[in-house]
């Protein structure tokens, strides 16, 4: 027989990682469901080929490793769908199935699998493929008409082409975007039931959100301006669903609110101020490197802690 040693406290939870990847997935469905409604069959086959490459990428790392073959923890799966969310739907097969590889490979599985990866894979995937590929990376179809169709008409970067869209246009997503970061009302809805489940906590979402918010605010000294910011880009879906990550976001309670408002700052910043419109995946992986020292230098009172003056009578 043998003994498992591990650090204190010895707490089990009934949520396993299959049932926590389920959830993420179920809270993507509808993001997914309105990319595909506004976008297209297009969109559909750039996520069907994100997650297929994702789930085979993994699968014949296990082989070749010559690990448990785990793809049904669905972890690989998530990884997948999110990276396809956050393409174009123009986005080439040959370029998702590269991005999928190099997620699963290189960030995730040379780290040492689930657990150890210290950068989001899908957005380092995403990363670089916009470093490698950025005519693909910056191909947005635009829609003509909500859920009647698109058109042929793509642009640079939605960010800077906002001419004539309302708030509702882009909450609803009748925007050029990526996949997933276009609805709004989706993402809202994926939050609610992430929150609910208890899957995520509402901290790292809320002040990244709301940190934008507040520095677009600042900076551009316009209430309008803070609303579009966090209405536009893939500020609420990279709030939602990447920076949220279990394993590259903090884990105490301050650590993660610290986390959460300089993400937002840096996206404001590179924003504003940087050559590329858009910064939050820059933003959220420049914290997930930080995250580890955010754990370390801002804890939380250990279970078992004493005050030295309780120690000393």
């Amino acid at each position: 027989m043998s003994l498992r040693i591990s650090t204190a406290p010895h707490v089990h939870h009934p949520m396993t990682t299959q049932g926590l990847m389920r959830n993420v997935i179920i809270s993507l469905l509808p993001t997914a469901a309105a990319g595909v409604y506004i976008f297209g069959l297009q969109a559909l086959l750039t996520l069907c080929v994100a997650v297929a490459s994702c789930v085979l990428a993994e699968f014949v790392w296990q082989k070749i490793a010559r690990q448990p073959v785990r793809v049904g923890d669905l972890s690989a799966a998530v990884t997948g769908l999110i990276l396809g969310l956050t393409l174009p739907s123009t986005s080439p097969w040959w370029m998702v199935m590269i991005g999928s590889f190099f997620a699963i490979f290189i960030v995730k599985q040379l780290f040492g699998g689930l657990g150890d990866n210290f950068l989001n894979p899908a957005l380092a995937a995403r990363a670089v493929l916009l470093a490698s590929w950025p005519v693909h990376m910056t191909h947005y179809v635009a829609p003509t008409y909500f859920a009647q169709g698109v058109d042929a008409v793509s642009t640079a970067t939605p960010l800077v082409n906002l001419n004539g869209l309302s708030t509702m246009d882009m909450f609803l997503g009748r925007m050029a975007g990526s996949i997933g970061e276009v609805c709004k009302a989706a993402i809202l809805l994926g939050l609610l039931f992430l929150l609910v489940t208890g899957t995520i906590r509402w901290r790292v979402p809320i002040v990244l959100i709301g940190s934008v918010f507040v520095w677009t605010w600042i900076l551009q000294g316009s209430l309008d301006a803070a609303l579009t910011a966090i209405l536009t880009g893939g500020v609420l879906f990279g709030a939602v669903f990447m920076a949220t990550d279990y394993v590259t976001s903090p884990i105490t309670s301050f650590a993660q609110v610290v986390y959460a408002f300089l993400a937002g700052l840096i996206i404001v910043l590179i924003r504003l101020y940087g050559s590329y419109p858009e910064g939050v995946t820059y933003g959220i992986l420049l914290m997930n490197i930080v995250s580890p020292l955010l754990d370390r230098f801002l804890p939380q009172k250990i279970y078992g802690y004493q005050k030295k003056e309780a120690k000393q009578a």
